[in-house]
């Protein structure tokens, strides 16, 4: 059995953070489920560490486009 809590700690530190920083977005927006498709991409070529994962994360949440969602 894979462990993938990184992956699941850094989905949810990520999207929390997010959120603080943008107050408009939903807990349910459509970037949640992007941003856990790209992170698990990132974790299934071998990056397994949580901050890793973390850094990836906000990275790709800060260039997505607004239209993208």
């Amino acid at each position: 059995m894979v462990d993938d809590v990184p992956l699941r700690t850094a989905v949810h530190t990520v999207w929390s953070l997010y959120l603080a920083k943008h107050r408009d977005v939903a807990a349910a927006d459509t970037r949640r489920c992007l941003l856990e498709r790209h992170l698990q991409r990132r974790w299934e070529v071998h990056v397994s560490d949580a901050e890793e994962l973390t850094g990836f994360g906000i990275a790709y949440l800060e260039r997505l486009p607004e239209d993208e969602c």
